[in-house]
């Protein structure tokens, strides 16, 4: 894939380069066609590859005589009066999935039966950068793909008689895809490269766009008591760090919407420390965090008009003569009392404090943390859906809407007194695992003892922010999964 990507929209182009077609169900082009194909070639060419045009998939065809194309694909649409959830940024990304070494890209909106209006073509355009991106900060030979042969950035002109609203919609749209990269970048970087400190200072960079950044250092910590989080951070020599970002874009009346992210930017388990094997990737176990700072940065690029509150609680987790201990009573910054039996279930710990802080200081309207918690939660939904907790049900209905309508898919899962009982503890006021079965569920449990009668959700993404399954706009490692569900929350329910 191309390492940088520039889109623009036309209401007309001449064919050249790599020229893009949309074929509706049945293969049925539209009228572009007779200009990149005007010696008709390409209609006996879908029928001898048995193209039928159903959605993202594609043909890659040889350049018909006549035409001043490089080479042709035609994308299937699909039925344009049965459109699919996401359906058009999945289709920019089936497209951008197309272009190998094109530096040069058309691509005409243009279907028998289609209604594409601006906000279509700008999440087909938002769809292209989300599939173009890659991680290779650290790759020596930049720019070059398997066979050493340089790939250029690619130029793309986007073909629709709504060009002018395309080219609005894709403020907001382009916004979306830099937070999700954020979001990416976050979450791939090694940990040698990313502690506390570092991720601290890529979140202030979120200054430029107008976010308030304020950080609290573990002396500011001590003072408010947080020894929940303080507790997990202990056997690291990284300090740890609360970053408070702030985006003011609605009324100065407005209480905030807050987002919590667990941000532990290595965890090895501790004391109750974790296999050798697949522990590399605990890199990204600060993918919550990561989420609500791209989130964040999605806000304030397109200019929100909510206020909204973000919070990072970054720490290490590691294996030290000053780790914490199973068997340690911590205080938390409540004043509740917790017993850490397993020095693996860190990151309830943190959230504990970050979540009783963010309630505490900004009376906020609802708030929403983000964590990678527990594998148990991919044990029972797999990596296709995140879980879902929540002590409100209007806040899950719209956070499951959301989630539908940015296949960012979330499944609510069970709370009540029977699992809460589990982890009460016979010395402190609660303990931090529950037992063996409905391990998502007790952790969930725990975080709400934190949140008072605040209306609040908790999304567990161990399955879906890290090594979930490619699909047509996220082909890396690291997804990004929770800022353009997030977003989508934010524009569909609090904006004017």
């Amino acid at each position: 894939m191309p390492k940088s990507v520039e889109i623009s929209f036309v209401r007309s182009a001449r064919p050249s380069g790599l020229c893009v077609l949309l074929a509706a169900d049945g293969a049925k082009l539209g009228a572009a066609a007779a200009d990149v194909d005007p010696a008709g070639a390409l209609a006996r060419a879908i029928r001898v590859g048995g193209f039928k045009g159903k959605a993202r998939t594609t043909l890659d065809l040889l350049v018909p005589e006549g035409s001043a194309a490089d080479r042709i694909v035609v994308v299937g649409l699909g039925d344009p009066q049965k459109p699919q959830p996401d359906g058009w940024t999945r289709l920019g990304g089936a497209i951008a999935g197309q272009f190998g070494k094109a530096s040069k890209v058309t691509v005409w909106l243009d279907a028998p039966g289609a209604t594409i209006g601006g906000a279509e073509a700008a999440a087909v355009a938002q769809g292209m950068l989300l599939r173009a991106y890659a991680f290779d900060r650290y790759k020596t030979k930049k720019g070059e793909d398997d066979n050493g042969d340089d790939v250029k950035a690619v130029k793309i002109a986007i073909v629709t008689s709504a060009a002018t609203e395309a080219k609005k919609r894709f403020v907001a749209a382009d916004a979306v895809a830099g937070g999700v990269t954020l979001a990416r970048d976050l979450v791939n970087e090694p940990a040698n490269m990313l502690g506390p400190i570092e991720f601290t200072e890529r979140a202030k960079l979120l200054a430029a766009l107008g976010v308030k950044v304020e950080v609290l250092t573990e002396r500011e910590m001590k003072k408010l008591g947080m020894g929940s989080l303080l507790g997990v951070a202990q056997g690291s020599t990284r300090p740890p760090r609360l970053v408070v970002l702030e985006w003011n874009g609605g009324k100065p009346k407005d209480r905030p919407l807050a987002f919590v992210g667990k941000g532990v930017v290595f965890d090895t388990g501790g004391n109750s420390m974790k296999p050798a094997s697949g522990m590399e990737d605990m890199k990204g176990d600060m993918g919550g965090a990561a989420a609500v700072t791209g989130l964040m940065h999605a806000l304030a690029a397109r200019k929100a008009k909510v206020n909204a509150i973000g919070i990072l609680g970054l720490v290490e987790n590691m294996v030290d003569g000053n780790a914490q201990r199973p068997g340690d009573i911590v205080t938390s910054m409540s004043g509740q009392t917790i017993e850490v039996l397993n020095t693996d279930a860190e990151g309830r710990l943190v959230l504990a404090d970050a979540l009783w802080y963010c309630n505490d200081r900004f009376k906020p309207q609802f708030m929403v943390n983000l964590a990678t918690l527990t594998g148990a939660i991919m044990v029972a939904l797999g990596q296709h859906h995140a879980g879902l907790f929540s002590n409100n049900d209007d806040l899950s209905a719209k956070l499951i809407a959301a989630g539908l309508a940015t296949q960012e898919k979330l499944w609510r899962m069970p709370m009540g007194p029977e699992y809460d009982k589990l982890i009460d503890s016979k010395n402190a006021d609660m303990k931090n695992i529950g037992g063996r079965y409905g391990g998502a569920i007790t952790a969930a449990q725990f975080l709400q003892r934190f949140v008072k009668d605040t209306p609040w959700a908790h999304l567990d993404v161990a399955g879906t922010a890290m090594g979930s399954p490619s699909t047509e706009i996220s082909q890396g490692w690291a997804s990004g999964f929770g800022v353009r569900l997030l977003d989508r929350f934010v524009a569909d329910n609090y904006e004017a």
